[in-house]
């Protein structure tokens, strides 16, 4: 893909990154030493860590209101917004130092941090190692069962990075790996699991695979060059009915979840406003226009929020 001179996409080297969004506080308030590693953890871009972040929280208020509490533990809710931050920054960094000649290649990608030369490898893993250090100090403060549960993880983390390169759905590595939370949350409330966090965990990896699909359009036709397998090139123009299954799929394990936990109305509220909202995405999805799919792909911050919200009122009700 070749841009006009006049293009207003960022050259490799300006400083800017190409996916970013223009203005973000990291290219306006960021102290020029820290700009290029907040780039490489991707904090001029919230919607990562927030999709993250959701199953840990749709997990601990679904456990909140199975254990007959009124609040979610808010120390709980902090400590796994500081992870979900790390932890989010560690997965990019680490997905950049694998994916640098990729993303050399890619239009959208070659201004990254580590292929513009912003960053060199080595910065790159030293910088892995400090946002590491940072989610095991947080990891460290749940009880011994949510640590190991945690540590189980990490060979799925670890394999991400290279599923593009041998399956056609990379984004179930992500889900799988992305989704992780929706068990840790009720771990760290119970200190086990059980099935309503097994379910939720579920929904979370079929949401998870919906979203990246959507998100992984925009690079279609760059990935078909340099031989990047993904969800979005195998649907392909099926794209629409494969959602229909994957949202379809997310709604009725979170509503199996509801019904374990014991959950209540506003609870199913919750859900049904989330689901009216992912409906809303295959709706309105066009895969060839990719500032649409970014725009979709970012809503679901939204949707996270409304399945949040039903939780946490439903639990502080019945409490």
């Amino acid at each position: 893909m070749t841009s006009s001179p006049d293009s207003s996409a960022p050259r490799a080297g300006s400083g800017t990154v190409a996916d970013a969004a223009r203005g973000n506080w990291v290219d306006r308030f960021g102290p020029l030493w820290l700009k290029p590693y907040a780039r490489l953890a991707r904090w001029d871009r919230p919607i990562g860590w927030w999709l993250l972040l959701w199953p840990c929280w749709w997990s601990v208020a679904l456990a909140t209101g199975a254990a007959g509490e009124r609040w979610p533990s808010l120390w709980f809710l902090l400590l796994f917004l500081i992870g979900s931050v790390a932890m989010r920054g560690a997965g990019c960094t680490y997905n950049d130092i694998v994916d640098r000649d990729i993303d050399a290649a890619v239009a959208r990608t070659r201004s990254r941090p580590i292929p513009s030369g912003q960053v060199s490898v080595r910065q790159a893993w030293l910088f892995l190692g400090a946002q590491t250090l940072t989610g095991l100090v947080v990891l460290l403060q749940f009880n011994f069962f949510s640590v190991v549960l945690a540590i189980s993880s990490l060979v799925i983390v670890a394999a991400y990075p290279f599923a593009k390169r041998v399956t056609n759905w990379p984004q179930a590595v992500l889900g799988l790996a992305f989704s992780w939370g929706g068990l840790m949350g009720w771990a760290a409330v119970f200190g086990s699991l059980a099935w309503p966090a097994v379910l939720l965990y579920a929904a979370a990896v079929l949401w998870t695979i919906g979203y990246d699909t959507i998100y992984a359009h925009q690079d279609r036709e760059d990935d078909a060059i340099v031989g990047v397998r993904s969800t979005a090139r195998l649907f392909g123009e099926n794209t629409h009915k494969a959602l229909m299954v994957l949202f379809g799929g997310t709604t009725v394990l979170l509503l199996l979840a509801l019904v374990a936990a014991g959950a209540g109305f506003f609870a199913y509220l919750g859900l049904l406003a989330f689901a009216v909202h992912l409906g809303s995405q295959i709706f309105r999805l066009d895969i060839d226009d990719g500032a649409l799919c970014l725009k979709l792909f970012r809503s679901n911050t939204a949707a996270g929020w409304l399945l949040f919200a039903g939780l946490v009122i439903d639990a502080a009700v019945r409490a």
